[in-house]
């Protein structure tokens, strides 16, 4: 019988390969945890979710401040942003967050952590600085990373992506950002709010092109009124240091050509797998510029391989990630064949307001032949949302033919929270009529996902057949203001 240094091996110590390590070794799986960075935490941590949340939110902060008279407060004149400060605050914030994801935590839950470049030998072992560990399961959980698309001229000129923009030296007084996914259109708000002069330019003609496009729409009005231009349906033809800072030329559907001149460009049009140089051709794991391919159990075309996390392709999202080494874990410790399930995998964007998606939306049900009907409530109709100066944005129910709900988004303040209801709705299978019955405390935004239901069984309810039939058994005597 072959013998392995390891039971399990996980290559990645993002949220995927945390989760795995710590469920592995916490259950007496002899574990070997191997991070190419410095630093355990993966994208998110460093690069992604937790600094750019917190960067939100100082610009949030400063955005509140500039409008304090709006709230009925004395205006006040403010300096301009020092960026060094902001930054300061991230890296503090990461900080804090990294003791918890440190390698002295996860050798005390029994991981061994080993930092370097990891590539396979065969399909049982990898060697990583001069060194080489087997294992009878392997888990892949690299990441992913900014892509690079195909510019003209973008080899040659300096350019951020979220890897950089965390830790500039200064606030730029101008930027360009090429795409206009979730990552670029939170970074295009938050900038604008602290000062700088934003353009995004996108090939389509909406931001967000996953959500439907009422919702995409309704964040880029909002971010139109702060200042930032859009430029949609547009193509980027080159770009270049210039004299007069970096030139991006664009080209309109139409084939008009101009030029947009910023100090910083961001680029953030899409992630690439993080595959290179572990040898996956070698060893016989599958992938494609996506990433690598897996079933619904997480096993790659080797068996006792598995992938989890953005290197799949699949849902980028941390919280996916987790859920997947969570996948891992039942399958490759407790040999339990559980599938992953994304039918209500919720999401967020978090701008201001936010966007939040659980289920379907109208583009998914389009695609996926359902015929649908849509139920939607105003956050200008929630007592909450005004008292806080929140008037725009919307909750939208997406409903199959048996009337169940199949999809939920909000886009309105706070929505990244008020989804977590529809998480426990969806997920647990509770009747509508349960959530329309039960009492929200008052005035609270969370009343909107109650107040949506209510919408839905309102016509019902309330129809002429019901009033007409109450009317005649109990003998009401209809209405005491206007004509019956």
């Amino acid at each position: 019988m072959t013998t392995y240094d390891y039971d399990m091996g996980i290559i990645g110590g993002g949220a995927a390969g945390l989760t795995v390590a710590s469920g592995a070794a916490r259950l007496g799986a002899k574990t070997l945890l191997v991070e190419k960075e410095k630093n355990l935490g993966g994208d998110c941590l460093h690069f992604g979710c937790v600094p750019s949340k917190t960067l939100i939110r100082s610009a949030r902060v400063y955005h509140a401040m500039k409008h304090a008279r709006d709230f009925g407060l004395p205006g006040v004149e403010l300096p301009p942003v020092d960026f060094t400060r902001i930054r300061e605050r991230i890296q503090s914030v990461i900080a804090s967050i990294q003791k918890h994801d440190s390698e002295e935590r996860f050798c005390s839950l029994g991981a061994k952590v080993v930092f370097g470049e990891p590539g396979f030998t065969d399909e049982h072992r990898i060697r990583i600085n001069g060194k080489s560990f087997s294992a009878k399961t392997w888990v892949i959980a690299g990441g992913s990373s900014p892509e690079r698309p195909s510019i003209p001229g973008l080899d040659k000129t300096p350019y951020l992506t979220n890897k950089e923009i965390f830790s500039l030296d200064a606030l730029p007084e101008s930027m360009v950002i090429l795409g206009a996914g979730p990552i670029a259109i939170e970074m295009a708000q938050a900038f604008s709010r602290l000062g700088t002069k934003v353009s995004v330019v996108q090939r389509s003609n909406q931001i967000l092109t996953k959500e439907d496009k009422d919702m995409a729409d309704g964040i880029m009005e909002v971010l139109e009124s702060e200042g930032v231009v859009f430029h949609l349906n547009s193509s980027v033809l080159e770009v270049r240091d210039s004299g007069r800072g970096k030139e991006v030329r664009i080209q309109t559907k139409e084939g008009k050509i101009s030029s947009l001149f910023a100090e910083q460009i961001l680029v953030a049009m899409g992630r690439a797998p993080n595959v290179n140089g572990l040898n996956l051709d070698g060893i016989g794991v599958e992938f494609n510029r996506k990433g690598i391919r897996v079933d619904a159990r997480m096993r790659t075309t080797r068996k006792h391989i598995y992938a989890a996390g953005d290197i799949t392709g699949a849902f980028q999202f941390t919280h996916a990630a987790g859920y997947e080494g969570g996948i891992v874990v039942s399958n490759a410790i407790f040999h339990l064949p559980r599938k992953a399930d994304y039918t209500f995998l919720p999401w967020c964007t978090y701008t201001d307001p936010e966007l939040a998606s659980i289920g379907m939306n109208e583009k998914a049900a389009k695609e996926a032949g359902i015929h649908y009907s849509v139920v939607t409530e105003a956050f200008r109709d929630n007592d909450r949302s005004l008292a806080e100066g929140n008037t725009a944005g919307k909750i939208k129910m997406i409903l199959n033919d048996d009337e169940k709900p199949v999809g939920i988004q909000i886009l309105g303040p706070h929505a990244g929270e008020l989804i977590n209801e529809w998480v426990a709705v969806l997920n647990g299978k509770v009747k509508l009529s349960t959530l329309a019955s039960a009492v929200h405390p008052y005035p609270t935004l969370g009343e909107i996902n109650k107040r949506v239901a209510g919408t839905y069984f309102s016509p019902k309810i309330f129809s002429d057949k019901i009033r007409k039939g109450l009317k005649f058994f109990f003998h009401l005597k209809g209405r005491a203001c206007g004509e019956e």
